[in-house]
């Protein structure tokens, strides 16, 4: 049952009227007070206070300030009049009940109101938002579209006065070109015209006469030296050259190649040979295209595939044993123990892919993001939550838009943040 608090003060002025309401030894908050027209309520649990006020007031600018343990209200008169009592006087339950009932429905009305209101209003600023968003994209753009013209009309310029560069370079050799077969035209028509002199010696002068040389019959000496300018050298004499080539096991010239990367290779390729040929008792009973770990590592993906994990397991690890630098074959063994609730192996396998798929490369992303994802959901199933979302970010890091490991991570944030919470 309620404590009905009846002690109160209160006074009057034509336009408001001030009451005060003591309650002492309880924590009063604006939510434990409803106002109305024509009704005033306090409900601080033991106590309860009520009045049926005897003129409606202005509830939207009344006010109720609390402190001290005591809540003063400020009511604002509807009309200005002194009024005879706080309370009505001579109401029966009846009345009391329409006038409670009639207050209610007025501040749910109201609530309502004020709700749609907000609402409308929120509205509006998404729509100004929106607009506003909208002509700045529209003025981003348009920038960007000024921009491009003008690196559209730069190299338009650009490509112009390269033209007329070329063009001005292909005229100027066209014109040397032209200088230097007129140069050879004048050239060849002196040493026509000398010729002809030389063959025509009396056309010139007709006292001269050319002394016979000895050991020449009837020839004169101008024409044995023109005939001597003009002989043809020799042709070079034939000759077999040798060649000696340094034998190498790679084909390119060792002035191409590198000499230490080389060696490196070589030796790994003996290693790989000798642990072929190493005199394993289970090797002995393996087919030639068995003892390849590429063929190794298929038969246990299409293991996968089907199901048999066991199988695949077992295929992964003679794989391993023939070659243990390939990753592959951790992140899919890895893969199978996830399947088989062996979340320590699985651990184990995604952080040896991990230490080989370096250094990080573009060509290794995908192989990094699948190792950090088997390994932090290894994690997670052990219940490490804060190690799993370590691992779910760092592959977030390689892979930015797969919203599949960005959704797993948020569902373990929350795992972790429940934790904390029940702590």
């Amino acid at each position: 049952m309620p404590v009905w608090l009846r002690e109160y003060r209160w006074r009057q002025s034509r336009s408001a009227v001030y009451l005060s309401l003591p309650l002492r030894g309880v924590r009063v908050t604006p939510a434990n007070i409803f106002c109305a027209e024509q009704y005033l309520k306090v409900c601080v649990p033991p106590f309860l206070f009520e009045a049926f006020l005897s003129a409606p007031i202005d509830d939207t600018n009344s006010t109720a300030k609390i402190g001290d343990g005591v809540v003063f209200f400020t009511l604002y008169k509807k009309e200005a009049a002194m009024w005879d009592s706080l309370t009505l006087a001579n109401a029966n339950k009846e009345k009391l009940q329409y006038l409670r009932e009639n207050a209610v429905l007025k501040a749910h009305e109201k609530a309502k109101e004020e709700t749609e209101a907000k609402k409308v209003t929120k509205q509006e600023h998404k729509k100004y938002a929106l607009e506003a968003t909208m002509k700045l994209e529209e003025a981003e753009r348009k920038r960007i579209e000024d921009l491009k013209e003008k690196e559209r009309q730069k190299v338009t310029e650009e490509l112009e006065l390269w033209k007329k560069q070329q063009s001005d370079a292909e005229k100027q050799n066209r014109m040397q070109k032209e200088g230097e077969l007129h140069r050879v035209e004048q050239f060849r028509e002196r040493k026509k015209e000398k010729i002809n002199k030389t063959r025509n010696p009396n056309e010139g002068t007709s006292t001269t006469r050319l002394k016979p040389t000895k050991g020449c019959h009837g020839s004169d000496s101008m024409f044995s030296e023109n005939l001597k300018e003009e002989q043809l050298p020799a042709p070079r004499s034939a000759a077999t050259i040798k060649i000696n080539f340094t034998s190498r096991v790679f084909p390119t010239p060792l002035r191409e190649s590198c000499v230490a990367e080389e060696e490196e290779w070589l030796r790994k390729q003996a290693e790989a040979r000798r642990i072929v040929n190493a005199d394993l008792s289970e090797l002995e009973d393996l087919k030639e295209e068995e003892k390849n770990p590429d063929w190794l590592k298929d038969k246990g993906n299409k293991m996968f595939a089907t199901g048999n994990y066991l199988g695949a397991v077992n295929a992964y690890n003679l794989a391993v044993r023939l070659n243990n630098n390939l990753p592959l074959l951790y992140l899919n063994r890895a893969a199978c123990h996830l399947k088989l609730r062996n979340f320590h192996k699985a651990i184990e396998d995604s952080s040896k892919a991990l230490e080989l798929l370096t250094p990080p490369v573009p060509d290794n992303e995908s192989a990094r993001v699948k190792a950090y994802v088997r390994r932090g959901t290894a994690f997670c199933q052990l219940e490490l939550y804060t190690e799993g979302l370590l691992d779910y970010e760092a592959a977030l890091k390689i892979d930015r838009k797969n919203r599949t490991i960005e959704e797993d991570a948020e569902k373990i944030r929350h795992l972790i943040q429940g934790r904390m919470q029940d702590s």
